[in-house]
């Protein structure tokens, strides 16, 4: 009887002690096994930019146009000899086109004409002066010998008042000659400014370049008829000085503020991938635009292009260059923004478990907002806290951060260190192994007494539960 109750607590012992290890193995494979991913902290340079885009603009550019109208007869030749086209290099007083100068020509001759003939009008008026001066003398000589006699036997009265009269009428048609004179001149004057138009004109059909320089647009071709009216019409492009260079930026109003004179820039453009162009900003236009409700500001970019490879008109990927910082220490923006769970915190066991107060301290940070990865504004520096970890839990070190580049940001710490493990991310390793498992699309194992997908999803996960979890 003995034996058998003996047996009995042996078998209730053995059972108890069963179900005791099934129920822990049970708990520990549905425990989450967290796994962290960390980015090493690392030494290097760092720069804070504003990115903008713009277009490559040439330094100074003349439009070249046409002041009179008329049938494009020719191109002139540019200094290597060719005729004036595309890129074309000419240097200031080069002919660059020709147009059709009859018309003008005509207009020239007639003016030339009609100056010639105001110039005898002026010399006619002259000789009319001296044959009127010649009439005064002779009417004054008679008034004076009719003034000497006076109303007499000798000199009836109407004689003497004839005298008189012709004298006076003399002396008239003398300053009648003084005013044709004059008049004869303003009409030669009149004529002669006519000619100089018609010459103007005439010039004008030849079209020289002002500076020196290259085309870097002909906006006309040979037979084309250019009308000149209110304005005149553009017929080449003329770059003035090729190696030197803008770029014509639009700058958002929130960053206008820390763009300022002189300030360093570089910037790509796509005809060159992998290849970086330097140069300052040159000045700050006032003249905002606004589209869309966003104020922009163009800045002008001075870049040097001794080189040539810089064309016109490129697209530039700009980045004007606000601070820099040389060998310090770099932590991810994602370790700065990532913040445990108390849970991962907690000591068990951990250094912190023999120091109540790191482990509040610990806690109290896991529960604080997200470090920003950059400073507040007005202050170099700003508090940060990163995560290490340490076995399954983690644990805070405090930084100061700095500049931020919008993927890694300056830190500084007495805890840090170069190649420093920081946490940047946390993954459920329990929580992968079900995804994969319950996957629809991976492939299935029949199980053996059931055909249907159903069954066979169940066998494979309790299959996978049946042996230890993964390391």
């Amino acid at each position: 009887m003995k034996q058998w109750i003996k047996r009995v607590v042996v078998a209730l012992v053995v059972l108890g002690l069963a179900g005791g290890a099934a129920a822990w193995l049970l708990r520990w494979q549905e425990a989450p096994r967290v796994s962290y991913r960390t980015a090493p902290i690392a030494r290097g340079d760092l720069l804070e930019t504003i990115s903008a885009t713009g277009t490559i603009e040439p330094e100074e550019v003349i439009d070249v146009g046409a002041q009179v109208a008329g049938l494009i007869l020719s191109f002139g030749k540019d200094a290597a000899g060719k005729t004036v086209d595309y890129g074309s290099a000419v240097e200031e007083g080069t002919v660059l086109a020709r147009i059709d100068d009859s018309v003008y020509a005509d207009q020239v001759a007639e003016a030339a004409a009609q100056l010639q003939s105001a110039t005898a009008g002026v010399q006619r008026a002259e000789a009319d002066l001296e044959q009127l001066k010649a009439k005064q003398v002779q009417a004054e000589a008679d008034w004076a010998r009719a003034q000497k006699l006076g109303p007499s036997e000798a000199l009836a009265q109407a004689t003497f008042d004839a005298y008189k009269a012709a004298y006076e009428t003399a002396k008239a048609n003398v300053g009648v000659g003084e005013a044709s004179i004059l008049q004869a001149k303003a009409a030669e004057t009149q004529a002669q400014a006519v000619l100089q138009r018609a010459q103007r004109n005439l010039g004008y059909c030849t079209i020289a370049s002002p500076v020196n320089g290259v085309i870097i647009d002909r906006r006309v071709s040979i037979g084309q008829t250019v009308v000149s009216s209110l304005n005149a019409p553009s017929l080449f492009l003329i770059a003035k000085d090729l190696k030197r260079m803008q770029v014509w930026v639009a700058v958002n109003e929130a960053d206008i503020g820390k763009i300022h004179p002189g300030q360093p820039v570089t910037f790509t453009v796509d005809a060159f991938p992998g290849e970086t162009f330097q140069g300052e900003v040159g000045k700050i236009r006032l003249n905002a635009s606004m589209t869309q409700n966003v104020v922009t500001y163009t800045v002008e970019i001075v870049t040097d292009n001794s080189s040539g490879r810089l064309l016109p008109y490129l697209t530039a990927n700009v980045r004007f260059e606000l601070a820099r910082r040389t060998n310090v220490l770099l932590a991810a923006n994602g370790a700065l923004r990532w913040t445990p769970t108390a849970a991962q915190v907690e000591p068990a066991p951990s250094p912190a478990a023999a120091n109540p107060a790191a482990a509040t301290e610990a806690r109290a940070a896991s529960e604080r907002p997200a470090s920003k990865p950059a400073r507040e504004a007005g202050d170099e520096t700003a508090r940060g806290t990163l995560w290490v970890a340490d076995g399954p839990y983690v644990r805070p070190v405090r930084v100061r951060t700095g500049l931020t580049d919008g993927i890694n940001t300056e830190v500084e710490g007495k805890d840090l260190a170069d190649g420093m493990e920081v946490v940047i991310g946390v993954q459920s390793q329990q929580a992968s192994a079900q995804a994969d498992v319950s996957n629809p699309f991976a492939p299935k194992l029949p199980r053996r007494g059931g055909s249907s997908s159903t069954s066979g999803t169940s066998g494979s996960r309790g299959g996978s539960g049946g042996g230890p979890p993964p390391p």
